[in-house]
C-alpha cells in the first residue's frame, strides 16, 4: 500500500494535499515539500501502552539533582546546571562557538565521571578530536574518569541505537538539521525531519532521564532553522549573541522551564575555547577617566544579573533632506519615542539631525531601565557637554515625561558601587532603599526637567 503524502511550506508548517506554488498561510513563494505520512496503522503501533495518569498531590516535589557543567556562566544560562531528562536547544551564527562549547561542557562532564555521547552529522570523529586537542584540555586523556564517545552519523536510528548501547548520562546532537529519520522520505533539514527528529529526542530524553543537547541552525534574520514548533517542544532555547569581530561571546537563555528567562552567560574567545568573564561589567565600561560628550552609564538588569554597560549617542547635522536614525544593541523605535520626548517635554528640535546611538561591547539592551541613561546619552551629545563623571543613571520614561521605577534597583546600586561609580541618578519612585549601598550617592528625579537641570545646571 503507497504511504500517503502531503505537501508542507517549509516556512510556516501549512498542509496541503497537492502542490501549491505561492503559500496561502504565510505567503511565501516556492516553499512546499512533498513529505511521506504514516498511516493509522503505523502512528498507533508507536504510541506507549501502560501509561497512567497520577493525582497532583502524588506527584514527588522533591528537587531535582542537577549535574555541574564545570563551567559557572553556563551554569547560571541554563539556571544552576543540567537538568536530568531536559532537552536544550543551543543557537547562533556560524563560527560563534556552539561546537567548542559544547565539546568544552562534554570534556568537563568527563573529567567529573560522566559519560557523554557527542554525535556530530557534520564532522567526522577525527575533526572533533582535532578540535580537543586545540583546546588543550587535560581532560580529553584517556586516564580520565569518564568518557565522551564520538558518533560521526545523522541517521536518527542508529543514534538511537547508540544510545542503547553506551547508555550516556548526556547526549550532543550537532546538529538537528543534519538529522533524518529513514521512516520520512524528505531530506535532512526539511521541517518534517526536523520536527520529526526533535520529537523523539523529546521522547527519549524524558523517558530515559537523559538530558540532550542540540545545536541548531540559524537563518539570515538570526531566528533559529526550521518549524517553530522546535523551539516550543524543547526546554530551554539558548542563543549566542554579540558581534563576530569582539573576542567575547554572550549566551542568552531566550526560554528556560527550570531557571530565569533572559539570563545571561559571557564567555572571552581564546585559543582554548570558551572561558568565562569573571567581571562582565568591567568588560563593557571604558576609561571613565575622561568622560566625551554623548556617553552615559546605564545598569541593565540580565535575568538575576546586573551588567553596566556605556551607552554612546553621536547627534550631528544632517547632510540631506531626511535625518537619519541608526541604533545598534539598542531598539530603533525606542530611540523614536525618545528623542520625541525630548523634543516635546524641552523644546528641543531634533528634526535636522543625524542620531547615531550604540550600546558598547555588542550587548543588546532592550529593557526599559536604561531609557533615562539613553536619552541622558543624546541630550549630552546636543548639548555637546559631557556627563558628570563616576555617574550611573536609571530610570523609564513615560511618554508624559515622567520617568517611572526601575525593578531590583538595590541590586543595580550595588553593582555601580561595586564598579567604584560614586553617583547615581534614579527615579525618585525608588527611594527610599530598604538598605544603604556603599558610599554611593543617590539623586532622585521625577521629570525629565529635573534631569536637565541636576546634569546640565
Amino acid at each position: 500500500m503507497k504511504s500517503p503524502s502531503v505537501f508542507e511550506c517549509q516556512h510556516c508548517g501549512y498542509a496541503s494535499a497537492k502542490w501549491l506554488g505561492r503559500c496561502p498561510d504565510c505567503g511565501s513563494w516556492n516553499s512546499f515539500l512533498e513529505e511521506k505520512r504514516r498511516g493509522p496503522a503505523a502512528v498507533s503501533s508507536m504510541n506507549r501502552a501502560g501509561a497512567k495518569a497520577a493525582r497532583l498531590a502524588e506527584v514527588s516535589t522533591e528537587a531535582t539533582p542537577r549535574l555541574p557543567t564545570g563551567n559557572p556562566e553556563f551554569d547560571r544560562v541554563l539556571g544552576g546546571g543540567i537538568v536530568p531528562g531536559s532537552l536544550t536547544l543551543l543557537g547562533g551564527e556560524p563560527g560563534a562557538g556552539k561546537s567548542t562549547l559544547l565539546l568544552q561542557i562534554a570534556l568537563n562532564l568527563q573529567a567529573g565521571g560522566e559519560c557523554v555521547l557527542y554525535v556530530s552529522g557534520e564532522e567526522s570523529a577525527q575533526q572533533i578530536r582535532l578540535r580537543a586537542d586545540r583546546l588543550e584540555s587535560p581532560h580529553a586523556a584517556a586516564e580520565s574518569p569518564g568518557d565522551v564517545f564520538i558518533l560521526a552519523e545523522s541517521n536518527l536510528e542508529a543514534v538511537v541505537a547508540a544510545i542503547d548501547d553506551r547508555e550516556p548520562t548526556v547526549v550532543i546532537v550537532d546538529s538537528i538539521q543534519t538529522a533524518f529519520s529513514e521512516s520520512l522520505d524528505s531530506a535532512p533539514g526539511s521541517l518534517g525531519q526536523v520536527r520529526h527528529c526533535a520529537s523523539r529526542f523529546l521522547n527519549l530524553a524524558k523517558s530515559r532521564a537523559v538530558p540532550v543537547f542540540l545545536i541548531g541552525h540559524v537563518t539570515k534574520d538570526g531566528s533559529i532553522a526550521g518549524p517553530k514548533t522546535l523551539e516550543h517542544i524543547v526546554d530551554a532555547v539558548l542563543y549566542f549573541e554579540g558581534e563576530r569581530h569582539q573576542n567575547h561571546r554572550i549566551v542568552r537563555a531566550v526560554k528556560n522551564r527550570f531557571g530565569a528567562a533572559n539570563e545571561v552567560g559571557i564567555f572571552e574567545m581564546t585559543s582554548k575555547g570558551l572561558i568565562p568573564v569573571r567581571n562582565p561589567s568591567g568588560l563593557f565600561l571604558p576609561d571613565r577617566e575622561a568622560v566625551a560628550p554623548g556617553s552615559a552609564v546605564v545598569c541593565a538588569v540580565e535575568g538575576t544579573r546586573p551588567l553596566l554597560v556605556e551607552v554612546q549617542a553621536l547627534v550631528v547635522a544632517t547632510q540631506y533632506g531626511t535625518a537619519r536614525r541608526v541604533a545598534t544593541g539598542i531598539d530603533y523605535n525606542r530611540i523614536s519615542v525618545l528623542v520625541a520626548i525630548l523634543e516635546k517635554r524641552l523644546g528641543v528640535q531634533m528634526n535636522g539631525c543625524d542620531i547615531y546611538v550604540n550600546a558598547a561591547g555588542g550587548i543588546e539592551i532592550d529593557e526599559p531601565g536604561s531609557d533615562l541613561g539613553i536619552f541622558a546619552a543624546i541630550f549630552s551629545s546636543m548639548r555637546n557637554r559631557s556627563l558628570p563623571p563616576s555617574t550611573v543613571i536609571l530610570g523609564e520614561l513615560s511618554l508624559s515625561g515622567d520617568i517611572r521605577p526601575v525593578s531590583q534597583a538595590h541590586l543595580r546600586l550595588r553593582e555601580a558601587a561595586a564598579m567604584g561609580f560614586r553617583k547615581c541618578v534614579l527615579p525618585a519612585g525608588n527611594l527610599p532603599l530598604v538598605d544603604p549601598v556603599g558610599n554611593i550617592e543617590t539623586i532622585p528625579v521625577r521629570t525629565v526637567d529635573q534631569v536637565s537641570e541636576i546634569l546640565f545646571g
